[in-house]
């Protein structure tokens, strides 16, 4: 059987990870919604540090599929508002955490340039032709990684230690109880804790759905550039960049030569509206239309360029780029995590592995000021994540 274009095309990562075949469990310990880097950071972390305690992941569709299986694997430090009290070293603290999990997801933390069209430096590697001339202003901590070996590296961390991890498992309602009443497939399951770790996707069980905006973030891949192709283009060290200014871009290169580059935010006025959008019709073709051509008119040693992979994936986007990372507005019980802003690579797996711990009651969530949240209860304390009317 062929295999299923996805609508938001195909991402040069690949994701080797399948679950093994499990019955949905009827109690848990700590019930994980959401297979992303986040929510598999904490199932790993979880039976890591308390092997005692029963875990699960539910994923609605295959690990990966949502915003950390189309990322384009550039790590930053910090949040996208820049530090926050109480944060910590985020890149030190995930590269720990991938070092005690075993991962191996081609961390490379070797700094990341930022680029402008005015303030450039003199030595700048980079001379781009881009409504001005985009050269580098500086550097910052930050590398990349590749998100298909993360994703899977995790889910296996995870696996291998005990947690039970459901794709194809969508959670359709939580009932905010002592304990949490989750129901997925049409079962219950009974959860003493549980962690919303779903990000742009089901906003109305993470109470998030008044209070952010989901969107379409675009990306492409060239085939891979020789050699005096990334000398000419100033790429030859390897370090990924983002602009500071407008138009946005920001891009990197992969470990065959291949370089990505990525712009553009396509709305959707809610977040089941993402899975409408396509890279083959309407307003996202022709943003990374546009893109493509950006691209091909940076640089003469970029005019030929062959793309390999065109594709987009889910952004969460919160006032003032705060992330989330709180007690859910109806249980203590439940930490919501998402809203990482074009920030989740290190962050996501470094709040997944905090959360792990304040589930468990050992460390606290930081106290920075929650999103203004307005959940709604469809009879009492449940919640449905009111997507099965709209379902293809």
């Amino acid at each position: 059987m062929a295999k299923r274009t996805h609508p938001w095309g195909t991402s040069p990562w690949t994701i080797d990870f399948h679950a093994a075949s499990k019955p949905i469990p009827t109690k848990l310990d700590v019930a994980i919604i959401g297979g992303g880097f986040t929510g598999l950071a904490a199932a790993a972390w979880l039976r890591h540090v308390a092997p005692d305690r029963s875990v699960a992941v539910l994923e609605a569709e295959t690990i990966g599929a949502g915003a950390s299986g189309r990322t384009g694997g550039v790590a930053l430090a910090e949040t996208a508002a820049g530090d926050m009290p109480g944060l910590g070293d985020v890149l030190k603290g995930f590269r720990e955490i991938m070092q005690t999990l075993r991962v191996d997801c081609d961390l490379a933390l070797n700094g990341a340039w930022e680029i402008a069209r005015s303030g450039g430096r003199k030595d700048s590697p980079i001379a781009w032709s881009d409504s001005g001339t985009l050269r580098v202003t500086g550097e910052v901590q930050g590398g990349t990684i590749d998100p298909g070996k993360m994703v899977s590296g995790l889910a296996r961390a995870a696996q291998d230690r005990g947690a039970v991890i459901l794709e194809n498992a969508r959670v359709d309602a939580i009932a905010f109880e002592n304990p949490l009443r989750i129901t997925s497939d049409g079962r219950e399951i009974l959860a003493d804790r549980a962690l919303i770790a779903t990000n742009a996707l089901s906003l109305e069980l993470s109470a998030l759905d008044a209070s952010a905006s989901p969107k379409l973030t675009l990306a492409l891949a060239t085939a891979p550039l020789a050699r005096q192709q990334l000398e000419a283009i100033g790429l030859a060290a390897r370090k990924p960049f983002y602009t500071v200014d407008f138009p946005y871009l920001w891009g990197r290169l992969l470990r065959n030569d291949a370089a990505i580059f990525g712009c553009g935010l396509v709305e959707a006025p809610n977040w089941r509206d993402l899975n409408r959008l396509s890279v083959e019709k309407g307003k996202t073709k022709t943003l990374l239309d546009n893109l493509e051509t950006r691209v091909r008119n940076l640089h003469p040693a970029l005019r030929e360029v062959v793309v390999a992979h065109r594709w987009g994936g889910p952004i969460l986007l919160t006032e003032n780029w705060r992330p989330v990372f709180m007690r859910h507005p109806l249980s203590e019980r439940v930490i919501v995590a998402g809203g990482y802003c074009g920030h989740g690579v290190a962050l996501s797996a470094y709040f997944g592995a905090w959360a792990a711990e304040a589930l468990l009651g050992r460390r606290e969530l930081p106290k920075w000021k929650s999103p203004a949240v307005k959940p709604r209860a469809a009879s009492g304390m449940i919640v449905r994540s009111d997507l099965a009317k709209h379902r293809r």
